[in-house]
Protein backbone atom coordinates (compact mmCIF):
# COMPACT_ATOMS: atom_id res chain seq x y z
CA UNK A 1 0.00 0.00 0.00
CA UNK A 2 0.95 3.66 -0.97
CA UNK A 3 2.55 5.35 1.72
CA UNK A 4 1.88 9.60 1.54
CA UNK A 5 4.81 10.73 3.43
CA UNK A 6 4.92 14.41 5.05
CA UNK A 7 6.42 16.32 2.92
CA UNK A 8 3.64 17.04 0.77
CA UNK A 9 1.18 16.73 3.81
CA UNK A 10 0.06 19.39 6.40
CA UNK A 11 0.29 18.01 10.01
CA UNK A 12 -3.33 18.07 10.81
CA UNK A 13 -5.46 15.63 10.41
CA UNK A 14 -9.08 16.43 8.15
CA UNK A 15 -11.36 14.82 10.75
CA UNK A 16 -14.34 13.17 10.12
CA UNK A 17 -17.35 14.28 11.58
CA UNK A 18 -19.00 11.89 14.47
CA UNK A 19 -22.26 11.58 16.45
CA UNK A 20 -20.95 9.75 19.24
CA UNK A 21 -23.98 7.55 20.95
CA UNK A 22 -27.70 8.45 19.69
CA UNK A 23 -29.78 5.27 20.67
CA UNK A 24 -28.36 5.08 24.30
CA UNK A 25 -31.57 7.33 25.72
CA UNK A 26 -34.14 5.04 24.16
CA UNK A 27 -32.55 1.48 25.76
CA UNK A 28 -31.46 0.07 29.04
CA UNK A 29 -29.07 -2.15 30.60
CA UNK A 30 -31.18 -3.55 33.63
CA UNK A 31 -29.79 -7.02 33.16
CA UNK A 32 -26.51 -8.30 34.44
CA UNK A 33 -24.53 -10.36 31.82
CA UNK A 34 -21.46 -10.88 34.08
CA UNK A 35 -19.83 -14.50 34.55
CA UNK A 36 -22.87 -15.44 31.30
CA UNK A 37 -23.40 -15.17 27.80
CA UNK A 38 -27.65 -15.71 28.16
CA UNK A 39 -29.66 -14.26 30.52
CA UNK A 40 -33.32 -15.94 30.77
CA UNK A 41 -36.01 -13.07 31.74
CA UNK A 42 -39.49 -14.83 33.14
CA UNK A 43 -43.09 -13.21 32.37
CA UNK A 44 -45.47 -13.86 34.69
CA UNK A 45 -49.14 -13.54 32.94
CA UNK A 46 -52.63 -12.45 34.85
CA UNK A 47 -55.89 -13.73 34.76
CA UNK A 48 -58.89 -12.79 33.94
CA UNK A 49 -61.53 -11.37 37.01
CA UNK A 50 -64.84 -13.05 37.39
CA UNK A 51 -67.92 -12.70 39.40
CA UNK A 52 -67.88 -13.68 43.18
CA UNK A 53 -70.55 -16.71 43.80
CA UNK A 54 -72.57 -17.00 47.02
CA UNK A 55 -72.53 -20.57 46.73
CA UNK A 56 -70.76 -23.85 45.56
CA UNK A 57 -67.03 -24.75 46.25
CA UNK A 58 -65.66 -22.26 43.90
CA UNK A 59 -66.54 -19.38 44.89
CA UNK A 60 -63.94 -17.09 43.78
CA UNK A 61 -64.18 -18.93 40.62
CA UNK A 62 -62.32 -21.76 38.73
CA UNK A 63 -58.10 -21.07 39.31
CA UNK A 64 -56.23 -21.36 36.58
CA UNK A 65 -52.38 -22.04 37.01
CA UNK A 66 -50.21 -19.29 36.19
CA UNK A 67 -47.43 -20.60 33.89
CA UNK A 68 -44.56 -18.64 33.50
CA UNK A 69 -43.34 -17.68 30.13
CA UNK A 70 -39.41 -17.84 29.53
CA UNK A 71 -37.66 -15.14 26.98
CA UNK A 72 -33.97 -16.39 26.63
CA UNK A 73 -31.65 -13.62 25.29
CA UNK A 74 -27.99 -15.05 24.27
CA UNK A 75 -25.41 -12.65 23.02
CA UNK A 76 -25.26 -12.80 19.83
CA UNK A 77 -22.36 -10.05 18.62
CA UNK A 78 -18.74 -10.54 19.35
CA UNK A 79 -16.99 -7.99 17.11
CA UNK A 80 -13.32 -7.45 16.69
CA UNK A 81 -11.04 -4.88 14.82
CA UNK A 82 -7.24 -4.21 14.21
CA UNK A 83 -4.92 -2.57 12.56
CA UNK A 84 -0.97 -1.91 12.52
CA UNK A 85 1.17 1.53 12.62
CA UNK A 86 4.17 1.11 11.24
CA UNK A 87 7.61 3.39 13.13
CA UNK A 88 8.67 4.64 9.71
CA UNK A 89 5.02 5.54 9.06
CA UNK A 90 4.49 7.06 11.88
CA UNK A 91 7.48 9.54 12.19
CA UNK A 92 7.63 10.71 7.95
CA UNK A 93 4.00 11.38 8.31
CA UNK A 94 4.37 14.13 11.25
CA UNK A 95 3.20 12.08 14.00
CA UNK A 96 -0.09 12.31 12.78
CA UNK A 97 -0.90 8.18 12.87
CA UNK A 98 -0.94 8.15 17.02
CA UNK A 99 -2.20 4.76 17.85
CA UNK A 100 -4.17 6.73 20.68
CA UNK A 101 -5.84 9.15 18.28
CA UNK A 102 -6.57 6.31 15.58
CA UNK A 103 -8.15 4.23 18.54
CA UNK A 104 -10.66 7.00 19.74
CA UNK A 105 -11.25 7.58 15.99
CA UNK A 106 -12.22 3.75 15.13
CA UNK A 107 -14.16 3.75 18.23
CA UNK A 108 -16.07 7.17 17.48
CA UNK A 109 -16.94 6.52 13.27
CA UNK A 110 -17.16 2.36 12.97
CA UNK A 111 -18.20 0.78 16.40
CA UNK A 112 -20.48 3.48 17.71
CA UNK A 113 -21.99 4.05 14.34
CA UNK A 114 -22.44 -0.46 14.53
CA UNK A 115 -23.82 -0.53 17.61
CA UNK A 116 -26.51 1.95 17.02
CA UNK A 117 -27.34 0.81 13.61
CA UNK A 118 -27.73 -2.96 15.02
CA UNK A 119 -29.84 -1.07 17.94
CA UNK A 120 -32.26 0.17 15.67
CA UNK A 121 -32.66 -2.73 13.32
CA UNK A 122 -33.96 -4.85 16.57
CA UNK A 123 -36.44 -2.03 17.99
CA UNK A 124 -38.06 -1.88 14.47
CA UNK A 125 -37.91 -5.69 13.48
CA UNK A 126 -39.42 -6.51 16.99
CA UNK A 127 -42.00 -3.59 17.84
CA UNK A 128 -44.91 -4.67 19.22
CA UNK A 129 -46.78 -1.88 17.70
CA UNK A 130 -46.29 -0.45 14.25
CA UNK A 131 -47.91 1.22 11.11
CA UNK A 132 -47.17 1.77 7.49
CA UNK A 133 -48.10 4.87 6.08
CA UNK A 134 -46.28 7.89 3.52
CA UNK A 135 -45.28 10.76 5.68
CA UNK A 136 -45.44 13.84 4.44
CA UNK A 137 -45.71 17.61 5.72
CA UNK A 138 -49.25 17.35 5.74
CA UNK A 139 -49.55 14.24 8.14
CA UNK A 140 -46.12 13.88 10.15
CA UNK A 141 -47.72 15.33 13.25
CA UNK A 142 -50.66 12.91 12.85
CA UNK A 143 -48.44 9.61 12.68
CA UNK A 144 -46.44 11.03 15.74
CA UNK A 145 -49.75 11.12 17.56
CA UNK A 146 -50.83 7.86 16.32
CA UNK A 147 -47.86 6.59 17.60
CA UNK A 148 -47.80 7.96 21.02
CA UNK A 149 -51.78 6.82 21.02
CA UNK A 150 -50.55 3.17 20.60
CA UNK A 151 -48.20 3.45 23.36
CA UNK A 152 -50.89 4.64 25.52
CA UNK A 153 -53.72 2.24 25.00
CA UNK A 154 -51.04 -0.32 25.67
CA UNK A 155 -50.27 1.25 29.00
CA UNK A 156 -46.53 2.22 28.30
CA UNK A 157 -45.85 4.49 30.80
CA UNK A 158 -44.24 8.48 30.16
CA UNK A 159 -40.56 9.11 29.59
CA UNK A 160 -40.96 7.82 26.03
CA UNK A 161 -37.77 8.63 23.30
CA UNK A 162 -38.42 8.96 19.56
CA UNK A 163 -35.60 8.12 17.31
CA UNK A 164 -36.65 10.07 13.92
CA UNK A 165 -34.93 10.41 10.27
CA UNK A 166 -34.16 13.42 8.93
CA UNK A 167 -36.91 12.72 6.30
CA UNK A 168 -39.69 12.53 9.10
CA UNK A 169 -38.05 15.46 11.26
CA UNK A 170 -38.26 18.08 7.62
CA UNK A 171 -41.48 16.59 7.14
CA UNK A 172 -42.86 17.40 10.81
CA UNK A 173 -41.10 21.10 11.06
CA UNK A 174 -43.10 21.52 7.78
CA UNK A 175 -46.24 20.25 9.36
CA UNK A 176 -48.60 23.09 9.97
CA UNK A 177 -50.69 21.30 12.60
CA UNK A 178 -47.75 20.62 14.65
CA UNK A 179 -46.51 24.32 14.15
CA UNK A 180 -49.52 25.28 15.54
CA UNK A 181 -49.96 22.75 18.62
CA UNK A 182 -45.94 22.35 19.26
CA UNK A 183 -42.69 24.18 20.25
CA UNK A 184 -39.10 22.43 19.34
CA UNK A 185 -37.39 25.25 21.49
CA UNK A 186 -36.35 22.67 24.27
CA UNK A 187 -34.02 22.38 26.61
CA UNK A 188 -31.69 19.75 24.86
CA UNK A 189 -31.02 17.24 26.95
CA UNK A 190 -29.54 14.23 25.19
CA UNK A 191 -27.47 13.74 22.60
CA UNK A 192 -28.77 14.41 19.16
CA UNK A 193 -31.76 16.06 20.70
CA UNK A 194 -33.48 18.57 18.30
CA UNK A 195 -36.24 19.19 20.47
CA UNK A 196 -39.34 17.65 21.59
CA UNK A 197 -42.86 16.97 20.45
CA UNK A 198 -45.58 16.73 23.08
CA UNK A 199 -42.71 15.84 25.97
CA UNK A 200 -41.37 13.77 24.05
CA UNK A 201 -37.48 14.51 23.03
CA UNK A 202 -37.21 14.00 19.38
CA UNK A 203 -33.25 12.00 18.68
CA UNK A 204 -32.32 12.50 15.08
CA UNK A 205 -29.89 9.95 13.50
CA UNK A 206 -28.76 9.57 10.05
CA UNK A 207 -30.91 8.59 7.70
CA UNK A 208 -28.56 5.22 7.05
CA UNK A 209 -29.16 4.17 10.96
CA UNK A 210 -32.71 2.89 9.93
CA UNK A 211 -33.92 0.06 8.16
CA UNK A 212 -35.39 0.55 4.96
CA UNK A 213 -38.62 2.47 5.19
CA UNK A 214 -38.30 3.23 8.31
CA UNK A 215 -39.22 6.76 9.07
CA UNK A 216 -38.95 6.73 13.44
CA UNK A 217 -39.66 4.92 16.28
CA UNK A 218 -41.23 5.34 19.44
CA UNK A 219 -40.02 3.76 22.33
CA UNK A 220 -40.21 3.22 26.15
CA UNK A 221 -36.61 3.01 27.14
CA UNK A 222 -37.52 -0.36 29.51
CA UNK A 223 -38.69 -1.88 26.45
CA UNK A 224 -35.23 -2.57 25.19
CA UNK A 225 -32.29 -4.20 26.93
CA UNK A 226 -29.23 -3.20 25.14
CA UNK A 227 -26.37 -4.90 26.94
CA UNK A 228 -22.49 -4.49 26.16
CA UNK A 229 -20.84 -7.27 27.43
CA UNK A 230 -16.77 -6.64 26.54
CA UNK A 231 -15.47 -3.86 25.32
CA UNK A 232 -11.58 -3.86 25.10
CA UNK A 233 -9.41 -1.99 23.22
CA UNK A 234 -5.63 -2.71 23.60
CA UNK A 235 -2.44 -1.15 21.98
CA UNK A 236 0.67 -3.09 21.84
CA UNK A 237 4.14 -0.97 21.31
CA UNK A 238 6.71 -3.13 19.49
CA UNK A 239 4.68 -6.82 19.32
CA UNK A 240 6.84 -9.49 17.96
CA UNK A 241 6.84 -8.71 14.17
CA UNK A 242 6.01 -5.41 14.26
CA UNK A 243 7.86 -2.05 14.62
CA UNK A 244 5.60 0.29 15.72
CA UNK A 245 2.32 -0.40 17.36
CA UNK A 246 -0.86 -3.20 16.53
CA UNK A 247 -4.26 -1.42 17.63
CA UNK A 248 -6.92 -4.44 18.87
CA UNK A 249 -10.48 -4.19 19.75
CA UNK A 250 -13.08 -6.55 20.45
CA UNK A 251 -16.83 -5.57 21.30
CA UNK A 252 -19.38 -8.09 22.42
CA UNK A 253 -22.89 -6.54 22.69
CA UNK A 254 -26.86 -7.27 21.73
CA UNK A 255 -30.18 -5.59 22.19
CA UNK A 256 -33.18 -7.16 22.90
CA UNK A 257 -36.81 -6.16 23.04
CA UNK A 258 -38.40 -7.80 25.82
CA UNK A 259 -41.35 -10.23 25.13
CA UNK A 260 -43.91 -8.28 27.89
CA UNK A 261 -42.51 -4.66 27.04
CA UNK A 262 -42.57 -5.10 22.82
CA UNK A 263 -45.80 -2.78 23.04
CA UNK A 264 -43.45 0.09 24.71
CA UNK A 265 -42.21 0.32 21.05
CA UNK A 266 -43.42 1.59 18.09
CA UNK A 267 -42.10 1.80 14.21
CA UNK A 268 -43.18 3.91 11.61
CA UNK A 269 -42.89 2.82 8.03
CA UNK A 270 -43.03 4.60 4.94
CA UNK A 271 -45.87 3.05 2.58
Amino acid sequence: MAINFAEKYAPQVDERFRTGSLTAAAVNNAYDWAGVNTVHVYSIPTVAMGDYSMSGAARYGTPDELDAGVQTMTLRRDRAFTFAIDRRNFESAVMTKEAGLALSRQIDEVVVPEIEVYRIAQMAGNAGLSKTGAVTPANAYDHFLEGAGALTDNKAPGGRVALVSPKFYKAIKLDASFMRQCDMAQAMLLNGQVGMVDGVPLILAPGSYFPAGVSFILAHPSATVAPVKLCEYKIHDNPPGINGWLVEGRVVYDAFVLDSKKNGVYAHYEA
